[in-house]
C-alpha cells in the first residue's frame, strides 16, 4: 500500500466530477486500500477518490473511535433523505479548517463494494454527514459551498493566512 498525496483547496481538481466505475479489479480494491491507508495516517474519517486525483466515484470511511470499520462505496447514490442536522466538519483538503454545515439527519444510500456488490445503507449521524461530504466531493463540491458567502469567505481568510505562516 502506498501514501497518497491529498489535494489540497484552492486545488481547481477538486471542482471536477468523478466519473462511475465500471471496472472491479485489482487495481480498485488498490485504490480502496491506498486511500484507506491515507485516510488513517491524515488523520480522518472520510476521503474521496477526487480528493487523490483520481476521478472515480470511490469514497472510503472509518467513524469508528477504534478505526477498525472501514467501509468503501463505489458509485454511491442518496436514494432518500430526511430532516436536517448542523453538524461541525473538517475536511483534509482544507486541514485545520471546521465550520457548522447543515446536511440532511437521515440517509438511505446505495452502493457497491469494491468488488461490484451491490449494497444499501440507511443510517444517520456522523455516518450519514461523511457519506454525505464525499459524495459532494464526488460531485465537484467541496464542504464550504454550503456556507453563506460571508462565512465561506472568512474561511477562505483563515485559510490563506495559515498557508502564509506555514510556508
Amino acid at each position: 500500500m502506498a501514501k497518497l498525496d491529498i489535494l489540497e483547496f484552492p486545488d481547481p481538481r477538486l471542482r471536477l466530477k468523478a466519473q462511475p466505475v465500471e471496472t472491479f479489479d485489482a487495481d480498485l480494491q488498490k485504490l480502496a486500500d491506498d486511500m484507506l491507508e491515507t485516510m488513517y495516517e491524515a488523520p480522518g474519517i472520510g476521503l474521496a477518490a477526487t480528493q487523490v486525483n483520481v476521478q472515480k466515484r470511490l469514497l472510503v470511511l472509518d467513524v469508528s473511535e477504534t478505526h477498525d470499520a472501514p467501509m468503501v462505496f463505489v458509485n454511491p447514490e442518496l436514494l432518500e433523505t430526511r430532516g436536517t442536522e448542523v453538524c461541525q466538519e473538517g475536511c483534509l483538503s482544507f486541514p485545520g479548517v471546521y465550520a457548522d454545515v447543515q446536511r440532511k439527519d437521515w440517509i438511505r444510500v446505495r452502493a457497491q463494494d469494491a468488488a461490484g456488490k451491490s449494497f444499501e445503507l440507511e443510517t444517520d449521524g456522523l455516518l450519514a454527514v461523511c457519506i454525505q461530504h464525499e459524495i459532494d466531493h464526488l460531485d465537484g463540491k467541496v464542504f464550504v459551498d454550503h456556507l453563506s458567502p460571508l462565512k465561506r469567505a472568512l474561511l477562505l481568510r483563515k485559510l490563506e493566512k495559515q498557508r502564509r505562516h506555514a510556508g
